[in-house]
Formats: C-alpha cells, sequence, structure tokens
C-alpha cells in the first residue's frame, strides 16, 4: 500500500519523539555513571546523547515545519525544512565535539582516579543495549518512509553503542594500568563526535546546493520514460530537489512525428501523471519530433559518437535539404574541446555524406550520462 505525504511525516514525528525521550533517559543515566565513576568518558558520552536528544528535537521541528502547505512565497512547498533542521543539528553537533576534544586533552594530561562497580558496569550495559534496539528501529522505519533523517539517526544510534562499549573499556582498563585510558576513550569518542558532524553537514549542504541526481534515479528516469508506447529516446533530463519526495524534474522526450498531436500528447500526459503517483516526481516533457527517414542517418551519427567517446550521445536530429542539425551531449570524461569535437563529428560525416552540411550544438549534462 502506497503511503501518503501525511502519513510519513506522522511516522516521522512519532520516531522523532521516541528519540527525544529515549536519549533523555540515556544523558541522564550516563550522567550518573561519570558522578559514581568520575569517568570523563561517560561525562562526554552523556553530553554526546544529549546532543542526539537535541538533535531528535530538531528534526521533530523539521517534519512539523515541511506539513506547511505551499504559499506564494513558497510555491514548492516546505520540505527542505528536513535539510535545515539537519544543519542545526550539525553546527550544535561540532560545537560540542570541540568543546569535549579540549576537555579529553585535559583528562590525558591529569587523569583522575575512576571506580568502576557493579551498578556503573550494569548501567552502561543498558545503555548499550538501548542504543542497538534504537538503531534496529529507526533504520526499519527509514527505509519504510525513505527519510534520511531516520537513517541517519539509525546510524547514530549504531555508533553510539559502539562508543558506549569504548567507555566501558576505558573504566574497566583502570583497574590493569595506570595510563589515562579514560582520557584516551573520551578523545575518541569526541573525535567520534567532530567526525559525525562533519559528514552530517556535508550531506545536508550537498542537497541544498544542488547535488546531481544519484545515477540509479536517473536511469530508472531513462529506463521508465522507453517503457512507453511511440517513445523513441529522453534526454536532458533536469532534477530539482526540494526535499524529501518534493522532486520537480524536466525532461526532453524524442516520439515519432508521424503520430498526430493528440496521440502524442496523450501519452506525454501518461508519463508525467504515472512518475507523479508513482514516483512523487512532477514531470515536465517538451516533447521532440523524429522523422522516420531521420533513423539510419540517427544510428549511423550514434556510432560515430561512441567511437569518439563511449559515453557521448546525441539527440535533436533533423535533416533541411542538404542541413544536418544535432545537438552533442558531452560527457564530463570527454577530453576534446567543444570545436574540436565538432570537427570530429563533421569529418566523420563528411566521409560517408559529402553532400550533407554539418550543425553541431554541444550540450553539458545536469545528471549522470546514460548511455
Amino acid at each position: 500500500m502506497s503511503m501518503n505525504e501525511t502519513q510519513r511525516l506522522n511516522i516521522g514525528k512519532k520516531y522523532s519523539l521516541i528519540g527525544i525521550g529515549a536519549n533523555l533517559l540515556l544523558f541522564l543515566l550516563k550522567l550518573t555513571v561519570s558522578l559514581m565513576s568520575g569517568s570523563l568518558s561517560a561525562i562526554t558520552d552523556a553530553l554526546n546523547n544529549l546532543t542526539d536528544a537535541s538533535a531528535s528535537v530538531v528534526s521533530l521541528i523539521g517534519f512539523r515545519f515541511s506539513e506547511k502547505e505551499a504559499d506564494s512565497e513558497h510555491p514548492y512547498g516546505h520540505a527542505r525544512a528536513e535539510y535545515l533542521s539537519a544543519m542545526v543539528v550539525a553546527m550544535i553537533t561540532l560545537f560540542i565535539g570541540f568543546e569535549l576534544v579540549k576537555s579529553s586533552v585535559s583528562e590525558i594530561l591529569f587523569p583522575t582516579r575512576l571506580t568502576l562497580s557493579p551498578t556503573v558496569f550494569f548501567i552502561l550495559l543498558l545503555t548499550i543495549i538501548i542504543k542497538i534496539i534504537m538503531a534496529v528501529t529507526n533504520f526499519r522505519a527509514g527505509k519504510r518512509i525513505n527519510s534520511t533523517a531516520l537513517l541517519a539517526a539509525a546510524a547514530d544510534s549504531r555508533n553510539d553503542a559502539l562508543v558506549t562499549t569504548a567507555v566501558l573499556t576505558g573504566c574497566a582498563a583502570t583497574y590493569v594500568t595506570d595510563k589515562p585510558i579514560d582520557g584516551y576513550m573520551s578523545l575518541f569518542v569526541a573525535i567520534f563526535i567532530c567526525a559525525g558532524g562533519i559528514l552530517l553537514t556535508k550531506s545536508t549542504l550537498s542537497p541544498l546546493l544542488g547535488e546531481a541526481p544519484d545515477k540509479e534515479l536517473v536511469e530508472y528516469i531513462h529506463a521508465k520514460i522507453l517503457s512507453y508506447p511511440s517513445v523513441l529516446g529522453a534526454h536532458d533530463l533536469i532534477l530539482h530537489d526540494y526535499g524529501p519526495r518534493k522532486r520537480f524534474a524536466s525532461v526532453h522526450v524524442e516520439m515519432s512525428a508521424e503520430l498526430g498531436a493528440l496521440e502524442s500528447h496523450s501519452i506525454v500526459d501518461k508519463i508525467e501523471n504515472d512518475f507523479l503517483e508513482d514516483d512523487h516526481i512532477n514531470m515536465i516533457i517538451h516533447m521532440d519530433p523524429i522523422g522516420n527517414d531521420d533513423m539510419n542517418l540517427r544510428q549511423t551519427i550514434t556510432s560515430i559518437a561512441k567511437k569518439i567517446h563511449p559515453e557521448c550521445t546525441i539527440h535533436d536530429l533533423s535533416v533541411t535539404g542538404s542541413e544536418i542539425h544535432f545537438d552533442c551531449l558531452k560527457p564530463a570524461g570527454c577530453t576534446l574541446s567543444d570545436d574540436a569535437l565538432i570537427t570530429a563529428f563533421d569529418i566523420a560525416i563528411r566521409t560517408i555524406a559529402s553532400d550533407y552540411i554539418v550543425h553541431v550544438t554541444i550540450d553539458s549534462s545536469f545528471s549522470p550520462i546514460i548511455n
């Protein structure tokens, strides 16, 4: 059963609330451990859980803000609020991480004696179990609603379980060595927090800046368009991401010029409607008519393009009298200049069709190349 946006956001809010409660509980438990044992790494780990609780609060705000309908000032909706909330979390994480690095270095230089009682051991073990459960549930929910926020929370919970294991190891190690193991473990946790903040910053900045669409998604869109009757090709795909399940796209679709205008329009309408219903992509299609008499020439020039560069493709081919016009999609890995690429086409085509004048327009791709 397909899930609508309201159901998706409700699930996101539910697990954000669970994250707030669970992480606050873990913060209190680990704070108790730190007071009983004197472990700086336990304090560091406790503050890490407080950061996670803050992250869940910000995520909850993001999910709720994403529910706002499009308005005159934001015609594409407010779904990018999820990305902005993640950016706030990243900044908080980095700040706390850097502060804890300084505290950890101080503990290494001036270590304190720790106490690992059975109660402390049991509390730390309990927090590890809770984090493992949170990792599993957030991962399943994140996959279900395709939420990067919940998947990130799942990865963070998994990492927290490993970090708490390190804290437990640091406390236990003080009984067999005088080395400041707890300080080193605290430093490890702090660096781990900083690394997580940096990765989160990168992952949230990328869609806001306008990252290239996932190649698998581009291939899926291309294959789906080609599955419709009378579609001969697709090119110039542009995808805009306005938040989870808020994608807008435009693409040129090549169809036989022999089809009537009403029939072509009906096919294009169905493609657009299917993408909106099945994939939550608002698709706008520009139809390029292709004459049947041009198909053999098109195949010949396509072969020439592949010889110039394996990922080089052509589109919008038309023949007017003795003139051949087409666009060439220049792949990122092609080292030829635009002029050199045009010359290569001109020489190769004139070898087999000397009477034609060749006009080539070089395009750049906004998405991964489709062969």
